[in-house]
C-alpha cells in the first residue's frame, strides 16, 4: 500500500495506445514505442489480428533524446510497430523480455525476466532500477500462444517506493495481484482495454476497467493513469464504457485517477 507523500518529479505525454513518453527525475523514458499511421491490419498469430483506427499524437522525430525505453513485449504490433521499432536504436537502453532480447538482436538490448533488476547510471542523475514485474497476456496456459511480456517497476536510487509501475498487457491474475499487494506505488500505469480474438471467443486477454478498480484497490497508488484502451480494433471495452466504469467506482479510486490527453504533457 503506497504511503501518501509528495509527489514525484513525473511528466507524462501519452502518445496512443500503451506509448507515453515519461519525463522521470532527469530520465527520458518511453514506454511501447507505436507510432505507424492507422489503417493497417497486423497479424497477432494463430488467425488473429487487429486493426489500428488512430494514428499517434506526436511523430517519432518530436520525442527527442531517450534514455530508456521500456518494451514489455516485442511481437505484436500494438505494443511495437514499424515507426516504434526504428526509434530503439536511438536509445541509450531498451529493457525488454529476454525472449524478446534475443529476437531484436541490438547491443542495447537487456531481457529482464519478472523478479530481476537492472539498476541503470548516468552523470548528474539518480540511479534508475528497473524491475521486471509479472505478466500473463492471456488466459492460463495462453504463454506458448501469446508469448512472453514483463511489466516494469521503476525505483529512484535506493529508495524502496516504486515511482512507476507500468503493468504491461496482462490479465488480472494471482501473480499480479501478489506483485500489488507487496509493491509501495506511487504512480500506477496500467494497461486496459479487454482485448478479445474473434477465433477465441470470450477468452480475455488484458484487463478490463473492473480489473482495474480491483488493481488500484490493491495498489492504493497516489496516482493510476490508464492507458491502451483505445485506437485498435481488439479492443472490447471502449473508451466511454471504460470511463462509466471507472466513474462509478468508490471515491477513493476515483480520486486517483489520471486520463492523459494525447500529445499534451502532463504532470503527474
Amino acid at each position: 500500500m503506497a504511503s501518501q507523500t509528495g509527489p514525484p518529479s513525473l511528466r507524462m505525454t501519452h502518445v496512443g495506445g500503451p506509448t507515453v513518453v515519461m519525463e522521470l527525475d532527469g530520465w527520458r523514458i518511453l514506454t511501447d514505442p507505436t507510432f505507424d499511421q492507422p489503417g493497417r491490419t497486423y497479424g497477432f498469430g494463430l488467425g488473429t489480428s487487429s486493426t489500428k483506427t488512430v494514428g499517434p499524437a506526436m511523430e517519432p522525430d518530436a520525442v527527442g533524446p531517450l534514455d530508456v525505453i521500456l518494451l514489455s513485449h516485442d511481437h505484436h504490433a500494438d505494443n511495437l510497430d514499424d515507426r516504434g521499432r526504428e526509434l530503439l536504436p536511438n536509445a541509450s537502453t531498451v529493457v525488454t523480455t529476454e525472449s524478446g532480447q534475443r529476437r531484436l538482436g541490438l547491443s542495447n538490448a537487456v531481457g529482464l525476466r519478472s523478479g530481476a533488476s537492472l539498476r541503470l547510471t548516468a552523470p548528474g542523475r539518480p540511479d534508475l532500477v528497473v524491475r521486471g514485474t509479472p505478466c500473463r497476456h492471456g488466459p492460463p496456459l495462453s504463454r506458448p500462444i501469446s508469448g512472453e511480456v514483463v511489466g516494469f517497476a521503476l525505483n529512484i536510487g535506493d529508495n524502496p517506493r516504486v515511482r512507476v509501475w507500468m503493468t504491461g498487457d496482462t490479465v488480472l491474475h494471482r501473480a499480479v495481484r501478489r506483485t500489488a499487494n507487496e509493491l509501495d506505488v506511487d504512480v500506477l500505469l496500467v494497461h486496459l482495454g479487454s482485448v478479445q480474438f474473434p477465433i477465441s471467443g470470450p477468452l480475455r486477454y488484458s484487463m478490463t476497467g473492473n480489473d482495474a478498480i480491483e488493481l488500484i484497490s490493491r495498489v492504493r497508488p497516489r496516482a493510476s493513469v490508464p492507458v491502451h484502451f483505445e485506437g485498435w480494433s481488439h479492443f472490447h471495452e471502449p473508451e466511454a464504457h471504460l470511463r462509466a466504469v471507472l466513474d462509478a467506482a468508490a471515491p477513493d479510486i476515483r480520486g486517483t485517477l489520471r486520463w492523459l490527453t494525447p500529445g499534451e504533457p502532463q504532470q503527474v
